[in-house]
C-alpha cells in the first residue's frame, strides 16, 4: 500500500492526466468540426445574380459558390429584414421571438430565447458578427449580449439611420466594436469582409461562426463610383430593359447592382483566404438574401411577382447556397420548401453541435437533404407573417398595420399561396401570382387556413407585447434611446431628423435599478453639435448628398414618465439639449418626451434622449 501522501500525490498526477486527455479529446473534436461563415446580404432578390439569369449584372464569384454548394431552390424569408434576422437567429417564428418589424418598438428580439451564436459559443466555437444587426441596439438586445464573442455593426436597420453615428455615408464610417464607438476607414461592405477575414485568420485553436451582415445593396445606393461603369455599359446594351427605365430609377439601378458588384467581389476575397489559408475544404459557407428585391420588380425579377415588403414570391423568396466540401460531397439542388429558420438547426446539426439547439423550434434540420440529393422532406405548411411599418396601405385591416393580425399572413404548402386568408395561387402553374383559384379550390383553402389559425391561436397572446429595452443597468449606463423605438411609429432615417418630421411616440423601458436618473432630450445626437433650434446645411458626403435640414422653433419640452409630468422651460447652456433629472422606480415604464414651439403648440418629439443613471 501506498503512503497517503504518495497517493495524494498519484491520486492528482491521475486527475491531471485525465483532464489532459479530455482536454485533448476536445482539442481533436474541434479540430474536426467545420467552420461556419453566413453571408446574408440587404435588399438583393433572387434575380439579381447572373447565375439566377440577371441580363445586366455579372456575379462571377457568387456563380462559383452556387454551382460548389447545394441550391435550395424554394428558400424563403420575411419580406422585411429584421423578422428575417430574428427567424435566423432564433429558428423561431417572428410572432415568436419577438423581432416582427424594421423599427416602431418592433425589433428587439426576446433577451430570454438562445441565438445560433449562443448555440455555436456552447459548442466549442468563437462567434463573430459582422455588420447589420437590426434586433436591438440596447441591452440587453445587442451582439455583444446574444452569444458574439467578436461584434462590429451599426445600429436599426440601415447606415444613416436614426441611431447610427450623425452623418455616416457608407465611407470611413463610425461603428460599434464590442459596445465602443470606433471608425474605420473604406467601404462599408469592405469593411466588414476585412474586419471578419482578419477576426478568422486569428482563430487557431476553436472552430469559427462568423455572420457576415451587410447593409448592401440597401438604400442610399452609396458605392465607389469605379463600380458603375460595368453597370451602366450592360444596360446601354439592353435595350429591353434601358428603354423602359426613366432617367432618376436608372441610375438608383445602376448603384444598385453597382453595390452587388462589389459584394460579389468581396465573397471572390473570402474564398481567396479560405484557400489560402487551408481552410476552404472544412468550412461551410451558407449565402442568402434577407428579403426580396427593392428593384427586381422594375428591371428584372426571375419571372416572380412583387419585391420587398410583400406576399408575393418576389417578397420572400431568395437564393440559398450551402457549400462544404468535406461535408456535402454533390453539389444539387433542394427543391423541398425551406425556410430561413431552419438554418439555425441544420448547420447545428451539420457542425456536431445539435444537442446544444432549444428543443423547440419551428424550422427543422435540412442535413439529410443537404447530404442526399435522393432524399426529401415531409411535406410541410409555413406561415409567415410579420408588422407592418405604419404607414403602409393594407387591405386585411383598417387599424395601424404595424400592429400584428391574424390576415396579414402567408400559408406556403408545397407550390400552394394563401395570401391574406382570402387569396390562394399555384406558383407552379402561375409563378406570376395572376390568377386567385381559390373559389375553385376549397378544400385547399380551407386546409391551409385551419393551419393559420391554429398558428395564431399559439402566439397572439403575446405578440402585442412590447419588448423592453433596460435603462440604468451597468451593461449600458448611460444609454441613448431615439425615435426608432417609439412603439408603433416609424421614423427611422436621418433623413427624416433632418426635415423634422412632426411625429411622437413612447418609449417601453424597464428601469433596472431605483435611483437618480439625468436624462437629455435633443433633436439632433450629441456628436452634431447642433443646437435645438438650429438646422443643419446641405452635406456633399463621399457619393451622394445629404439635404439640408430644417430648423425648428423649439422653445420647451415636457417629459413624460407613465403619468408623471416634468415641464422644461429652459435648454442646458449649450442650448442643445433640455436636462433633467428624476427619481425613477425600478420595474416598467413609459416615457414620451415632447418639443413645443413658444405658443405651447407641439412640434415633434425628441428624437434622441440619453438616459443616465448617476447613483
Amino acid at each position: 500500500m501506498l503512503p497517503s501522501r504518495a497517493l495524494l500525490i498519484a491520486s492528482v498526477g491521475l486527475v491531471i492526466a485525465g483532464q489532459l486527455c479530455f482536454a485533448a479529446v476536445l482539442c481533436a473534436a474541434s479540430a474536426e468540426r467545420p467552420n461556419v461563415v453566413l453571408i446574408m446580404t440587404d435588399d438583393q432578390g433572387y434575380g439579381e445574380f447572373s447565375c439566377h439569369g440577371n441580363p445586366i449584372a455579372k456575379t462571377p464569384h457568387i456563380d462559383k459558390l452556387a454551382s460548389e454548394a447545394v441550391r435550395l431552390t424554394d428558400f424563403h424569408v420575411s419580406p422585411m429584414c429584421t423578422p428575417t434576422r430574428g427567424q435566423l437567429m432564433t429558428g423561431l417564428d417572428a410572432f415568436r421571438n419577438g423581432a416582427i418589424n424594421v423599427s416602431s418598438g418592433r425589433t428587439l428580439l426576446r433577451p430570454e430565447l438562445k441565438t445560433i451564436a449562443d448555440v455555436f459559443r456552447t459548442g466549442g466555437y468563437r462567434t463573430g458578427l459582422f455588420g447589420k444587426w437590426h434586433l436591438g441596439d440596447n441591452y440587453p438586445f445587442r451582439p455583444e449580449d446574444r452569444g458574439f464573442d467578436e461584434a462590429l455593426w451599426f445600429p436599426s436597420s440601415h447606415i444613416n439611420s436614426v441611431p447610427d453615428y450623425w452623418n455616416n455615408d457608407y465611407f470611413d464610417d463610425t461603428y460599434i466594436h464590442n459596445t465602443q464607438r470606433v471608425r474605420r476607414d473604406g467601404y462599408c461592405t469592405d469593411v466588414f469582409f476585412d474586419e471578419a477575414i482578419k477576426w478568422m485568420d486569428q482563430q487557431d485553436e476553436q472552430p469559427f461562426f462568423a455572420y457576415i451582415a451587410l447593409n448592401a445593396a440597401h438604400w442610399p445606393w452609396f458605392v465607389p463610383d469605379h463600380y458603375r461603369s460595368a453597370i451602366r455599359e450592360a444596360l446601354d446594351d439592353n435595350n429591353e430593359i434601358s428603354g423602359n427605365i426613366k432617367p432618376v430609377l436608372r441610375d438608383n439601378l445602376i448603384s444598385f447592382l453597382a453595390m452587388g458588384t462589389n459584394i460579389d467581389d468581396n465573397v471572390g476575397k473570402l474564398d481567396r483566404f479560405l484557400r489560402e489559408s487551408e481552410q476552404m475544404n472544412n468550412t461551410i459557407v451558407v449565402f442568402l438574401t434577407d428579403n426580396g428585391s427593392t428593384m427586381g420588380p422594375k428591371y428584372f425579377n426571375a419571372g416572380m411577382r412583387g419585391g420587398k415588403t410583400t406576399l408575393w414570391e418576389g417578397g420572400h423568396r431568395v437564393p440559398c447556397f450551402i457549400r462544404w466540401p468535406n461535408g456535402l460531397k454533390l453539389s444539387h439542388e433542394v427543391d423541398d420548401l425551406c425556410h430561413v429558420q431552419d438554418l439555425l438547426p441544420t448547420l447545428a446539426a451539420l457542425s456536431g453541435i445539435a444537442e446544444h439547439t432549444p428543443e423547440k423550434l419551428d424550422g427543422t434540420s435540412l442535413k439529410a437533404v443537404l447530404e442526399d440529393p435522393d432524399m426529401s422532406l415531409e411535406e410541410r405548411m409555413l406561415v409567415i407573417n410579420y408588422s407592418r411599418m405604419p404607414t403602409f396601405r393594407v387591405k386585411y385591416t383598417t387599424e395601424n398595420p404595424a400592429l400584428p393580425h391574424k390576415d396579414g399572413a402567408l400559408v406556403m404548402w408545397k407550390h400552394w399561396r394563401l395570401l391574406e386568408n382570402r387569396e390562394l395561387y399555384n406558383v407552379k402553374d402561375d409563378p406570376e401570382q395572376r390568377h386567385n383559384i381559390a373559389a375553385r379550390h376549397q378544400k385547399i383553402v380551407e386546409k391551409m387556413r385551419a393551419r393559420l389559425d391554429g398558428w395564431w391561436s399559439e402566439v397572439e397572446g403575446d405578440v402585442l407585447t412590447p419588448q423592453r429595452v433596460i435603462i440604468g443597468h451597468n451593461a449600458e449606463n448611460p444609454l441613448l434611446l431615439t425615435a426608432c423605438e417609439w412603439l408603433d411609429v416609424f421614423v427611422d432615417q436621418q433623413i427624416q431628423i433632418r426635415r423634422g418630421v412632426p411625429k411622437n411616440g413612447s418609449w417601453h423601458v424597464t428601469v433596472a435599478e431605483t435611483g437618480t436618473y439625468e436624462l437629455e432630450l435633443r433633436r439632433w445626437p450629441k456628436e452634431s453639435r447642433l443646437k435645438l433650434h438650429e438646422g443643419c446645411p446641405e452635406l456633399q458626403v463621399t457619393d451622394g448628398t445629404f439635404l439640408e435640414g430644417t430648423a425648428l422653433p423649439i422653445a420647451r419640452a415636457t417629459l413624460r414618465l407613465d403619468d408623471r409630468k416634468i415641464l422644461l422651460a429652459q435648454p442646458d447652456r449649450d442650448k442643445t439639449a433640455f436636462v433633467t433629472q428624476a427619481k425613477l422606480d425600478s420595474g416598467p415604464l413609459e416615457i414620451r418626451a415632447t418639443f413645443f414651439d413658444k405658443a405651447g403648440t407641439e412640434i415633434c418629439g425628441a428624437y434622441y434622449l440619453y438616459v443616465r443613471r448617476i447613483d
